[in-house]
């Protein structure tokens, strides 16, 4: 699966979690312009583990701030 897919994918899977109707771009932050609480992010990254088949360790997590990083990450984890 390519970044394109990836990103495509995330951005459905994102979709019912960006209340505010926020442009996703890729320097979305997760904190700052979606406003995700911890529970969020925790029911967010659960959705893109059962997507892709990966685990998201929270250190990972702790240093992915936007939505690039995101998709960087993932596209990483599923080349690996």
């Amino acid at each position: 699966m390519d970044r394109p897919e990836v990103d495509a994918k995330i951005r459905e899977i994102a979709e019912p979690f960006n209340k505010k109707g926020v442009t996703i771009t890729e320097d979305t932050s997760f904190q700052n312009d979606l406003e995700f609480d911890s529970l969020t992010v925790m029911d967010f990254v659960a959705e893109i583990e059962d997507e892709f088949d990966i685990i998201i360790s929270m250190n990972q997590q702790a240093e992915i701030e936007t939505y690039g990083q995101l998709v960087d990450a993932v596209t990483k984890m599923r080349a690996d």
